[in-house]
């Protein structure tokens, strides 16, 4: 990423501004140049390669199997789309886990490689150390509570976290030792809407909502889940905006009816 191309985007000091200036931070995942560009042109604040990646682009069912090969790979290509909207790439299962040597030394290949200008860690015990590791070095920091899909075996599921009051302390905790440490902000995934407005206002860094209800300082949705872009089991914290597996096997349908009948190409699709 150039300098002139680095200057015009959103920073970690604007985004982490946003929650004083009471301005809701618009986030969403992308994948590709194309998803990219999409997010970029709606004046997405903040665009997240995930490990997500894992499910609507590789069709494995959890996260784990993703690399930083994978990693850096699609976050160089969402990097080259973006104008505007902040770059974050999510350090995916184990990259960030032997230590704050390792895990500096792979937010920065994030940065040198992938172009991103922050990186994502789940939480784990212990992660207020990588954080402020990751931050000295000059990189910023987005937390992640509640639901941690790279922690599924450990939680038992893809479940609603923080309904018991020791684990909702606990998560708050948690919290106020993420900003303590550095971060910039942090997403709070599948937990009550009440535990999320409590963490909100108790933290002065943005808290991302991913099924947390209304009361977070900004949203975060998986491009592909809130275009319903692949058929299945509709989750609760998603709203769909486009029935986009639809409308586009329809557009596919369409253009093989066309090309069986003769009637694709045309005239005015040919060159004399």
């Amino acid at each position: 990423m150039g300098t002139e191309q680095a200057a015009r985007r959103l920073s970690a000091v604007q985004i982490k501004a946003m929650k004083a200036e009471e301005k809701r931070i618009v986030c969403l995942t992308a994948y590709d140049y194309a998803s990219a560009r999409v997010c970029d042109e709606a004046e997405v604040d903040l665009v997240l390669v995930g490990d997500s990646l894992a499910n609507v682009i590789h069709g494995r069912p959890t996260t784990l199997a993703v690399t930083m090969d994978d990693m850096l790979y699609h976050t160089a290509i969402v990097n080259r789309a973006l104008k505007r909207a902040m770059l974050v790439g999510d350090m995916p299962f184990l990259s960030f886990s032997l230590g704050e040597i390792e895990a500096v030394r792979n937010a920065g290949y994030f940065v040198s490689e992938g172009g991103a200008q922050g990186v994502k860690l789940e939480w784990q015990p212990g992660i207020d150390r990588r954080v402020k590791a990751i931050t000295d070095a000059g990189i910023p920091v987005m937390g992640h509570l509640g639901l941690t899909p790279q922690a599924i075996h450990r939680l038992g599921g893809y479940k609603v976290q923080g309904r018991d009051t020791a684990q909702a302390d606990e998560m708050l905790v948690e919290a106020l030792k993420i900003e303590r440490a550095g971060a910039f902000a942090i997403v709070l995934e599948l937990i009550p809407a009440e535990l999320a407005a409590r963490i909100t206002e108790t933290v002065s860094i943005p808290t991302i909502g991913i099924g947390a209800g209304p009361h977070t300082d900004g949203q975060i949705l998986v491009f592909h889940d809130m275009l319903n872009m692949l058929p299945g089991k509709k989750l609760k914290h998603v709203k769909r905006y486009l029935n986009g597996f639809e409308l586009m096997s329809e557009a596919v349908r369409a253009y093989s009816g066309e090309v069986r009948s003769g009637s694709f190409p045309g005239e005015e699709h040919s060159f004399k």
